[in-house]
């Protein structure tokens, strides 16, 4: 290696096992409730890469090739009980794997200009591999397997002008792949941007940026397989989004701050789930996998709203930041169908922070978060107390036709911490008080119907039997309470 070389190598793991705390069963309804579908989750993951870097004057050229590793593990019994095989609902193991080889060239060219050229190539592996119970008497047992070879180009473009008055910057990327005829041409998969910042003056900015940019369906949506063990979805396209934003910023000094800003958001090509008319991208709410099933690239989405960042300081004194956020999240099945809210359509978002230090190396800091209600989907409770879907799954049934009819309630939460610091020759010894949620405010959750485990027409053939059930209300907030200390020397 040569000073004008460097070599980077970086390597990360973690081991997760999940095990059902089974002793909190019979102390309330919530957690019974979690227990009766919640499986015991086993996953090993990790990342190892290289990247080399060799500057030659007004090029840098780097050089980058990883691996990232996914082993994912569930396993469920009925009523948590393993004593039997005749209890298990679901046994599945999947992995994702995921090498890539990058390489980029850097050009500082003189007046300001910055050039970036790129290329990358991944291979892609996806296996699942499930047995899951989906009523009494049904087996769903899945094998696929997925090998996907991706590959991708981009050029950028900046420009600063002189003493930083104004910058702009331009690009494009291309992806593709062997996955169909559809996404292995490049050119039907541009993705395109442009920002640009200009300074009015020490006080007054502007900056607006646009852009349309392309992204893979999940893994398991690329390999979901049908009865006749092909793969199901290769009419699938890239899922794409155009976006733009403006805004500005009012800086009266150093001390004080306060932004605007504007963003308007177009999803297309989202996939759409046959079986209940959702998008795949609303369905992120509850536990389960999500795209293993038949889909058609045909849903859209839109979002915008305005976001405003204010900041405040005095030296050794005060630091106070807020932000508050109004925007609304829609999807639609297609461009026919009308918009109905998505499951992240909170609407309205507030975060204030701040700390005051006092004499005597006292500090008081507050933390107020606000978020107005989130749209759910009601319960089916008929669906839900099958005797066969029941013992299969745990848990209530979406009813699909009143798709986020309902809002619940919004939330706010007040965190208080109060430290103290004491100063030694050599070291130093803090002490603190923090209080979560002083205002002991409720989070609630949609109501569930859990079953009784009493059938309440016993003489019925199984198909048609049908638990006793009751609501379950999904309230939590408490106050939470932490002393601590900090020693350092």
């Amino acid at each position: 290696m040569t000073p004008y070389d460097e070599l980077t190598v970086m390597a990360l793991a973690g081991v997760d096992r999940m095990e059902l705390n089974t002793d909190l069963a019979g102390e309330d309804e919530g957690s019974d409730y979690i227990l009766s579908y919640l499986p015991k989750i086993e996953q090993e993951t990790f990342t190892v890469g290289a990247s080399y870097r060799h500057y030659a004057g007004r090029h840098v050229q780097t050089y980058v090739l990883s691996h990232n590793y996914l082993n994912d593990k569930n396993l469920k019994y009925r009523n948590n009980d393993e004593s039997t095989e005749e209890n298990l609902t679901l046994r599945l193991r999947s992995t994702e794997q995921k090498t890539t080889f990058r390489a980029e060239n850097m050009t500082t060219l003189s007046g300001g200009w910055t050039l970036k050229e790129g290329a990358e190539l991944n291979y892609m592996d996806y296996t699942d591999r499930e047995r899951r119970l989906l009523s009494v008497g049904d087996w769903s047992v899945y094998r696929t397997h997925l090998g996907l070879v991706a590959y991708g180009a981009s050029f950028s473009a900046a420009y600063t002008a002189p003493e930083e008055r104004w910058s702009a910057s331009v690009g494009v990327r291309a992806d593709g792949n062997n996955y169909s005829s559809h996404m292995s041409r490049p050119w039907e998969q541009l993705s395109p941007r442009a920002s640009f910042r200009y300074v009015f003056s020490p006080h007054w900015s502007t900056a607006a940026s646009a852009g349309w940019y392309h992204q893979l369906p999940p893994y398991t949506a690329l390999g979901y397989k049908d009865a006749t063990d092909r793969l199901a979805n290769r009419d699938l396209r890239y899922m794409n989004v155009a976006q733009a934003a403006w805004g500005g910023e009012w800086k009266a000094n150093d001390r004080w701050a306060v932004s605007v800003e504007g963003f308007y958001k177009s999803y297309h090509r989202v996939p759409l789930s046959l079986a209940d008319g959702v998008p795949l991208t609303c369905k992120g709410t509850d536990y389960g996998v999500v795209g293993n099933e038949a889909l058609v690239s045909t849903a859209q989405g839109r979002a915008y709203g305005v976001e405003a960042l204010m900041r405040w300081t005095l030296p050794d004194r005060l630091n106070l930041t807020g932000s508050f956020t109004w925007y609304r999240s829609e999807y639609r099945a297609d461009r026919h169908a009308a918009y109905v809210p998505s499951a992240w359509d909170n609407r309205v978002i507030l975060n204030m922070s701040g700390t005051y230090d006092f004499p005597h190396r006292w500090s008081v800091g507050l933390r107020l978060s606000c978020i107005g209600g989130s749209p759910y989907t009601p319960y089916d409770e008929v669906a839900s107390s099958y005797v066969t879907y029941w013992d299969a799954n745990g848990k209530s049934a979406y009813d699909y036709s009143r798709y986020n009819a309902d809002r619940l309630p919004g939330y706010a939460q007040l965190d208080v911490r109060v430290d103290k610091e004491f100063f030694f020759k050599r070291w130093r010894l803090g002490l603190y008080l923090d209080l979560q949620n002083v205002t002991v405010s409720k989070l609630r959750q949609p109501d569930v119907f859990m079953s009784t485990g009493v059938v309440s027409n016993p003489e019925a053939p199984l198909e048609e039997q049908r638990y006793v059930m009751r609501r379950v209300e999904q309230i939590s907030g408490t106050l939470l309470p932490t002393l601590g200390v900090t020693v350092e020397f």
